[in-house]
């Protein structure tokens, strides 16, 4: 009896765009019908004003009632049970499923799945990476070699054991060492991952979506409300509080003295400045700016984008200049390069990479030819983009890398020489097993062994496939004492697929589920294989 239809009325021009309103779709996991109301004409029709408004129809197309905002979630419920029972009754509407067949089941896989943000240890030069289509993080080294993959592929909010956490599209990432901070957007929570005792915790966050402007509890007490990115920074404030440090909960392109008073539209970026600047960099999406807070009074200052009209949030566009003069489209990342002394950003609708430097607000274009495509160049005017999400500085400010987000790939951008690779999601390696461990030779099992089938997986090359291996053994069985347990990857007659791979790992013992990682090869000398993982024998 009761249908769901999105409908798309666009604030950007690129928001307009179908195969970008397409990517939305995917990118969100959206499995109702959306229309793309590119002229606005729904919008016009229906007599809506702003963002987000919920219109219930009768069956004959006739406006029942119409809801203005967000958090009308029980009023809606309310009126819908109502309106059903009242058109039920009368005979108007019956129940019925609608059979609908959804993009994303015909997509190839892919080790990246709309990717958001990407950081760097300078420590080790090892990347986090939020593989946000996927659930998960990514921690890889430098050229791209998986050493972790926490959460996925589905979505949810659990801690513990990072074989079994859980996240729900992600964002933010920070990784110092070990440690790495996730901003777990749609679990409203902020998340730590500890490599080395290898849990999972949540620091700040109820798991709703809160609509607290004051703050002041502490961790998971105080509710947030989709977090979109996170910086390192030294405040003096009580461990563990949740303070308000900017902003008045109005969505506004306000700059003020008086942080409080100071006016954001959704605030996707940030990055910190040395400390000559004391200041953060913000990257504020919905009024297509970059602003500073001072991190010695909270004042919030307009860098570059907008205009002066705080409540102008349709102030963008593609432009080089100086402050406000410059204009930028929906801009989502920003990154510091302390060797340069230069701002990066991800102009996400634009399609581009920019470049700002602080001291004269100048701003200009970097990389990318504004217009959403998947080229690597060989040149920084050449390469293409499609909605970069994300960037980050690595190599000592030599290396900028891009989380080309509707690509599903990073892009590294040489600084020095100036040319454009991809970041290859490659390299195996088992997260329980010994990075420089040499894989010992394990024996066969006999066929007559037990084994479970798998359902036919398609995959594509280039493809990392993933397996978590969990053992569940009889009451009374453990693994043989005083001998190593190990698994091993083997496809008979095909041994050329584990060319330069992983083929076996450790088994410590059962609580650390092993995960086994292998890459399908660029060039494949057969369409159907057989892939079986041999586990050890188990003692009584």
């Amino acid at each position: 009896g009761l249908v769901v239809v999105g409908v798309h009325s666009a604030k950007f021009p690129n928001e307009k765009v179908l195969k970008n309103v397409q990517s939305a779709v995917l990118r969100y996991n959206i499995t109702h019908p959306v229309v793309n109301d590119a002229d606005a004409k729904l919008w016009q029709e229906l007599e809506v004003t702003c963002w987000p408004t919920l219109v219930i129809l009768g069956p004959r197309g006739n406006i029942l009632f119409t809801l203005i905002g967000e958090g009308h979630k029980e009023k809606l419920f309310s009126f819908i049970s109502v309106t059903l029972k009242y058109y039920k009754e009368k005979g108007e509407i019956k129940d019925r499923a609608i059979k609908l067949k959804l993009y994303k089941d015909f997509l190839p896989p892919s080790s990246l799945l709309f990717p958001g943000k990407i950081a760097v240890d300078n420590a080790t030069g090892r990347l986090a990476i939020a593989d946000s289509g996927h659930h998960r993080i990514l921690v890889t080294e430098k050229n791209g070699e998986i050493l972790h993959a926490v959460g996925g592929p589905n979505s949810g909010w659990k801690d513990g054991s990072i074989f079994e956490a859980s996240f729900n599209s992600p964002q933010g990432v920070l990784i110092k060492g070990n440690i790495i901070y996730v901003a777990d957007t749609e679990n409203h929570a902020i998340r730590k991952i500890d490599l080395t005792s290898e849990v999972v915790s949540t620091i700040a966050g109820t798991g709703d979506q809160g609509t607290d402007h004051e703050g002041g509890r502490t961790g998971v007490e105080q509710s947030i409300s989709s977090p979109w990115d996170l910086a390192f920074g030294t405040f003096e404030y009580k461990k563990g509080t949740c303070i308000r440090f900017a902003g008045s909960g109005n969505e506004e392109n306000r700059n003020n003295s008086y942080p409080h008073k100071a006016g954001f539209a959704q605030p996707s970026g940030l990055s910190v400045a040395p400390p000559e600047w004391n200041c953060i960099f913000v990257s504020d999406s919905e009024s297509s700016t970059i602003r500073s807070v001072s991190l010695k009074d909270g004042a919030v200052k307009n860098l570059v984008g907008g205009e002066r009209d705080p409540l102008n949030l349709f102030a963008f566009g593609d432009l080089d200049g100086i402050g406000v003069n410059a204009k930028l489209q929906h801009p989502l990342g920003v990154a510091w390069n302390e060797k340069w002394s230069l701002l990066y950003v991800a102009d996400s609708y634009n399609h581009k990479i920019k470049v700002i430097n602080p001291k004269t607000k100048q701003c200009t274009t970097l990389a990318g030819t504004g217009k959403p495509n998947n080229v690597i160049g060989p040149k920084f005017n050449q390469v293409a983009f499609n909605e970069p999400g994300g960037v980050c500085v690595g190599e000592h400010g030599d290396v900028l890398y891009v989380v080309d987000t509707n690509n599903h790939e990073v892009k590294v951008l040489d600084l020095e020489m100036q040319t454009v690779s991809v970041l290859a999601i490659t390299a195996v390696v088992a997260v329980d097993a010994s990075k420089s461990a040499k894989p010992k030779k394990v024996p066969r099992l006999p066929k007559s062994a037990d084994s479970v089938q798998m359902a036919p997986l398609v995959v594509s090359s280039g493809q990392t496939v993933q397996f978590c291996l969990k053992i569940d053994l009889p009451e009374g069985a453990e693994l043989t004492k005083g001998a190593p347990s190990y698994w091993a990857l083997f496809a008979e007659g095909h041994e050329w697929l584990f060319a330069e791979q992983k083929i076996s790992g450790k088994i410590v013992d059962l609580a650390n589920k092993p995960e086994v990682f292998f890459v399908i090869p660029a060039q494949v000398k057969t369409n159907e294989l057989l892939l079986s993982i041999d586990l050890p024998r188990m003692n009584k």
